[in-house]
């Protein structure tokens, strides 16, 4: 497995870097993986965290360390990460390779080895 499993652009680095020193977390990893739910299946998980466990992957970009459990690896593989500002407000956008499907909201999505019936967003 490729040691970066994410890619974080430079606008989603900053504003995750706003976010833990807001949350006074500035010494935190940030977790990203995914788990069952959401409409389309899997839903997407950012957090920070403290903890490294014995099966993550650890890799650092733009000053970021980052923190994917193995399960979440393979399905995430090569995800970009970005930030977009627009007049309504801000958000992060998370664009798969893996995903097949995805819901109007873009917090879930589904990959061609997950099956299971959509839920509405």
């Amino acid at each position: 497995m490729s040691q970066n499993i994410i890619f974080l652009t430079e606008a989603a680095s900053l504003q995750i870097k706003d976010m833990m020193k807001h949350n006074e977390e500035e010494d935190a990893y940030l977790r990203v993986g995914v788990k069952g739910g959401g409409c389309s299946g899997l839903s997407y998980g950012m957090s920070f965290e403290h903890e490294v466990k014995e099966d993550d992957f650890k890799f650092e970009q733009f000053g970021i360390k980052i923190l994917v459990d193995k399960e979440s690896a393979p399905i995430i593989k090569g995800t970009k990460i970005d930030y977009k500002q627009s007049m309504m407000g801000g958000g992060f956008t998370i664009e798969n390779p893996n995903a097949i499907a995805s819901c109007g909201c873009g917090s879930s999505f589904r990959t061609a080895t997950e099956a299971g019936t959509p839920e509405e967003c």
